[in-house]
């Protein structure tokens, strides 16, 4: 496993890959990998002839400075892990290696940035289209792996990737759970054992509304959840939005074969958690 902390290092081993016509899968990540990480590691591997993969705690793309000074960090576990998987090249750069001390860009998203994560945290996804698109370039990769639980995020990098007219294909993957059904993340890390216990209690509500799909309309989903929450003072409700999968778009009434997810994000020992759930 070859590791690259600075950017001429990664095209330079990455061009060695294409002058050879091997396929490039790429997996950004922000390190404290877990199963997830794994679970997207092993189709990037499986399905390309060459996997690489980032490590790189994005500071643009937090509008919390203490969210950003209290992710996760641990860059040789994340190495270890990596090279367990079969990773082929890994790139760990630091921010001034990234940015260069230029500006960064700033990408603007439409309507599909003005609703749940966008709404919550301003500017997040020009930070991450920033790096993102960064990585893109250097890698020349042509297919790149991301988790469903970051559903909004996907729909984000797609018409990120329509903007820069690239190739790359974006290939979305299934939601990691861990056997209590709570969705991996590198945030559940700083649960304290009390909140962990009780954090699957998120997906246990939108597994029973989802139960109830047929019987209930979406307003009434929507209150179920809300009720649920509202009686567990141990959670924080944020949001529970019930949207379009294409558009983002409140779903207010379910249209003939229109796909309706459920999008939650909750606050549980001063730890913000989101998962979300397809209804239709």
């Amino acid at each position: 496993m070859k590791i690259c902390k600075t950017v001429s290092e990664l095209e330079s081993a990455v061009s060695a890959f294409k002058t050879a016509g091997k396929s490039i899968g790429l997996v950004p990540t922000m390190g404290a990998l877990h199963d997830g990480h794994i679970s997207l590691f092993n189709r990037a591997r499986n399905e390309n002839d060459v996997f690489v993969a980032s490590v790189f705690v994005n500071p643009i793309q937090f509008n919390n400075k203490e969210d950003f000074e209290k992710y996760p960090r641990d860059e040789q576990a994340d190495l270890s892990v990596l090279e367990k998987c079969g990773c082929d090249i890994v790139f760990t750069p630091t921010p001034e290696e990234v940015y260069q001390n230029q500006t960064p860009e700033t990408w603007t998203f439409g309507e599909l940035e003005q609703v749940m994560e966008g709404k919550q945290r301003p500017g997040h996804f020009s930070g991450v289209a920033n790096i993102v698109s960064r990585l893109f370039t250097w890698t020349k990769a042509d297919k790149a792996y991301f988790g469903e639980k970051d559903y909004q995020q996907i729909l984000i990098i797609k018409d990120m990737v329509r903007q820069m007219g690239s190739s790359i294909e974006i290939i979305p993957c299934p939601i990691y759970r861990e056997s209590d059904g709570l969705a991996a993340s590198s945030r559940n890390k700083r649960l304290s054992q009390q909140a962990r216990a009780i954090a699957p209690k998120i997906h246990e509500i939108l597994t029973k509304s989802y139960q109830q799909k047929d019987f209930l309309s979406l307003s009434q989903i929507k209150s179920f959840v809300e009720t649920e929450f509202d009686k567990l003072k141990e959670f924080e409700l944020e949001y529970f939005t019930l949207a379009d999968a294409d558009t983002l778009k409140v779903v207010k009434v379910k249209e003939p074969n229109q796909k309706v997810i459920g999008f939650i994000a909750v606050w549980l020992d001063g730890v913000r958690l989101i998962d979300i759930q397809k209804y239709f």
